[in-house]
């Protein structure tokens, strides 16, 4: 699938797990090019979440979608590899996540995938003029649950994040995008936009995609 961007990436963390693979086949159905899958381990956020598992399962319906794994995990470089090997096609990891993030970033490449990384809403983006990535992402809520309301200051950390990196590095968004807040963070410079509640909380999540994908891709 073409990754044009502005694009929004539907988040399973929203999903009916009952009937994961129909809900994410029908919004790929209509149009999705990316599946948003966000992994949390209990400690780097309280939740718990889902594992390499999910990602296999969601690889394994064969519906050709860029697979996104965001890492909200502690020593995130101990599991690429078992992310890589499930089907990742991207993995970002936190900033804050591990000491050494120049390495894990060179670990997700060496096992095949983009590299990503992830910043939360009060930690600077200054690492960003130290690393080479093929995504930066900026959580507009604190990382965790899904339905939070999106953080305003966000806007301008989205500006500035576009500044940073370069001309082939996705920015993406991740919290708080629905039929309000989508337009404005694409404007700002966000390329993929991360929707959970707003797309798969609804009652007919193709419908919810295609009305979000029209709010940033006005005709």
């Amino acid at each position: 699938m073409e990754l044009t961007q502005p694009l929004i990436a539907p988040s399973i963390l929203s999903a009916d797990f009952a009937r994961l693979g129909e809900q994410v086949r029908e919004v790929v159905d209509a149009g999705a090019a990316v599946i948003h899958i966000d992994v949390m381990d209990g400690h780097f956020v309280p939740p718990l979440s889902m594992g390499p598992q999910v990602v296999s399962a969601v690889r394994d319906l064969g519906l050709g979608a860029h697979l996104d794994v965001h890492l909200m995990i502690e020593h995130p470089e101990r599991q690429i590899q078992d992310f890589a090997s499930a089907g990742a096609d991207t993995i970002t990891i936190h900033a804050e996540a591990t000491p050494h993030v120049h390495r894990a970033v060179q670990q997700i490449r060496e096992h095949g995938c983009r590299a990503g990384l992830a910043f939360c809403p009060a930690t600077p983006l200054a690492v960003l003029e130290e690393l080479e990535l093929d995504l930066a992402l900026c959580m507009s809520v604190n990382p965790g649950w899904g339905g939070q309301a999106f953080i305003p200051a966000s806007i301008e950390k989205l500006t500035l994040m576009r500044a940073l990196v370069g001309e082939d590095t996705v920015v993406e968004v991740d919290g708080g995008v629905d039929a309000a807040t989508a337009a404005p963070a694409a404007e700002a410079g966000a390329g993929w936009l991360v929707a959970g509640s707003a797309v798969f909380g609804t009652a007919d999540p193709a419908a919810a995609f295609t009305a979000l994908t029209a709010a940033v891709r006005p005709s």
